[in-house]
């Protein structure tokens, strides 16, 4: 029993990533429950590899997860304001620690079903690692709301499985009147669309 007992206080500590993205320094906490938990999933990973930032970019993380785009992002656009997103109470809860854990005060995280609950602004980039599962209706208010809240000439990032690029490249296309692929790997496609300006 006391192996039990001593297994059930382990699994609810939280687990600790250190990681360097873009040439910053980044210690993560997460938690069982919440997406990769124990790694930058390949997805977040070849999308931060390929993103294109300018140090004065207001930035969208949607579906934030425990924070790794949306805080690399912070540190990338100092200049600039970070929102961290989504619809997962302890997904917002972590991205909060993290930011405090990281000292990074030009962040803010937030409850949110997509965009239901972001103010009315306008965004320089936005990124998402788009779950598969959420459904095609999903995928396209994501699109809409994209386009809605981008700047003219901002860009709206995406990484999903491959096995989605068709879809996306249609529908961005269909809503933005723009599509491009950035790089297809085996298993993950990061592409963009671009507000017309």
């Amino acid at each position: 029993m006391k192996n039990l007992t001593e297994y059930n206080a382990l699994i609810r500590q939280d687990l600790t990533l250190v990681t360097h993205q873009k040439g910053h320094a980044l210690t993560l906490k997460t938690t069982w429950g919440l997406f990769s938990p124990r790694a930058i999933d390949e997805g977040s990973q070849l999308l931060l590899d390929y993103l294109e930032i300018s140090g004065n970019d207001n930035c969208l993380d949607l579906g934030c997860g425990y924070g790794i785009l949306g805080l690399t992002l912070a540190k990338c656009a100092p200049q600039g304001k970070t929102l961290l997103v989504d619809k997962d109470f302890v997904a917002v809860d972590y991205s909060e620690k993290n930011r405090q854990l990281n000292h990074i005060n030009n962040a803010e995280c937030l409850l949110s079903n997509g965009f239901d609950q972001i103010p009315p602004q306008q965004f320089d980039l936005i990124v998402s690692n788009i779950p598969a599962k959420v459904g095609k209706e999903m995928l396209y208010i994501y699109l809409f709301d994209a386009l809605k809240y981008l700047k003219p000439g901002g860009s709206f990032y995406i990484v999903t499985i491959t096995g989605l690029r068709q879809f996306f490249k249609r529908g961005f296309l269909e809503v933005f009147g723009h599509y491009e692929k950035i790089k297809q790997g085996k298993t993950y496609t990061v592409a963009r669309g671009i507000k017309a300006v």
